[in-house]
Order: C-alpha cells, then structure tokens, then sequence
C-alpha cells in the first residue's frame, strides 16, 4: 500500500507531467511543400459600443519549406459596415508567385469586358488577413505570444502585447497612440502543438470619429492538407497599372497595419 500511495505522490506531481509540444517546432514541421491549412475567421466590430457585424473569412494557405508562399482568402463583409476599410477589403485575394489578384466589390467595377481580376505587384504571401493582426505562420511571431502569455491551462496561452512590441519582432519601431495600443490574444494548440485557434481584439480611440473596437476569431483547420494555389487564367486579369487613369478601381491593396510591417 504504501508504494501504491507513493506512485500516486509521483504521478500528481507537476515535475512527473509531460512538458506541454512546442508550438514553433510544431509549425516549423508544417512546411512542406505542396501542403498547407485552411482557416474559418470572424472579426466583430463595434464604434461607441454599437456593432457594426460581422466580417467573415476563409481559404487556404499553402506552404513552402520556410513558411507561407501563397494564399487563397475569401472575405465577406457586412453591409452594416458603412467604414472605408470595409469598403476597401477584397471579398477574393489570391496571392501566388509575388503577385496578388483581386476580384469583386471596388476590384471589379469598371473592369475592361472579359477582365474578373486586377493583378496587384509586389506582393508576398504572409500568414495574414485582412483582419487577423497577428501572423501565427512567422515563427518568430509565434514565438513572442508564447513567451508573452501571462498564462498557460489545458492548451491555452494568454497575453497581450503592443503594436511596437509586435513591431519590434520585426524590427520596426512603431511610436505614437499607434505603438501604444494593447492587443490582447488567446492562442490555443492541440496535443502536437499546432495552433487551432487564435483571437486577437485591440480597441483605438479616434476622438470625434468615435472608440473602435475590434475582435478577431481565427480557427485552423486541416493542417498537413494538400493545397496547390493557382492564379487566374491570363486571359481573365489586367494589371493594375494598365487600367485607365480615371478607373475607381483602387491603385494599392489596402494593408493591415501590423501585417505591412512584415513586407
């Protein structure tokens, strides 16, 4: 009996528990090429505490051997949302081989006959959207949420950062009301260490424009899947640069403040 009551001591204590997966290692494993993950997101915003809907998201991120290399995401916003920002993120962005095709809303208004696409220069794939301020795909990203959360239970990191700090990992300085935002996050991972969910929520105040408030639910899913991004049949895209001079179409994709900082 008393080795049984010794091996129960044993097993309680938090010295005999197994050290929770890594999640950087567990990304890192993740690139390969040829596969990837899809992602289901919603972003709640709200101006003076009155909601303004809900965006949705979702598509597929396709892998290299050192991280994301394209990306195909589709966005629908509510009509609720009267803001420039909503007006101007792309319902459909496809991001492949250093170019990014844009279809719908502004993007295909007055598009020559036979064009459903603008192609946009100049742009990498990154592991984020229109929303989701924090890029769980850079490792180094990834890394600094672990090692900033104020707690870990049952699979689950929480912490909060400002925009300078998340600047800093890319080695920018952000100053200002700008770098002092708060943005707080809730990370959760399987038993292997990869990310399932990811909320991210920071709140600004515009003065006469009002106090914004925004929060981002972004959920993982099917890690390890085939996914092959392809870009739009030429025949059906026209560069932004060979649109007329009087086009409304916009003449630069609209970037995330915080993701811009990785490009």
């Amino acid at each position: 009996m008393a080795l049984t009551t010794a091996a129960a001591l044993v097993a309680a204590t938090p010295a005999a528990q197994a050290a929770p997966a890594d999640p950087v290692k567990a990304l890192k494993k993740q690139f390969v090429a040829g596969h990837g993950v899809r992602i289901s997101e919603q972003t709640r915003t709200s101006l003076d505490g009155k909601s303004l809907g809900a965006t949705k998201t979702s598509g597929t991120f396709e892998f290299g051997k050192s991280g994301v290399v394209a990306s195909d995401l589709r966005t629908r916003t509510p009509s609720t949302d009267k803001s420039l920002s909503a007006s101007l993120a792309p319902p459909r962005i496809i991001t492949v081989g250093g170019y990014s095709y844009i279809q719908g809303g502004l993007y295909s208004e007055d598009l020559p006959e036979g064009k459903k696409w603008v192609r946009y220069g100049g742009s990498e794939a990154t592991g984020g959207t229109f929303n989701q301020i924090l890029d769980i795909f850079e490792p180094k990203v990834l890394k600094t949420l672990v090692s900033k959360a104020k707690s870990f239970k049952g699979g689950t990191y929480k912490g909060a950062l400002t925009y300078n700090e998340l600047g800093k990992v890319y080695g920018q300085k952000i100053t200002g009301l700008l770098g002092k935002i708060k943005i707080d996050y809730t990370l959760k991972v399987n038993s292997k260490g990869l990310v399932t969910t990811l909320s991210s929520g920071w709140a600004m105040d515009f003065g006469v424009l009002g106090k914004t408030r925004s929060v981002t639910e972004t959920r993982y899913l099917g890690w390890g899947s085939k996914v092959k991004v392809k870009a739009p049949a030429e025949d059906q895209w026209i560069d932004v640069k060979d649109l007329s001079e009087d086009s409304d179409v916009p003449q630069e994709i609209p970037n995330n403040s915080l993701n811009s900082l990785a490009n």
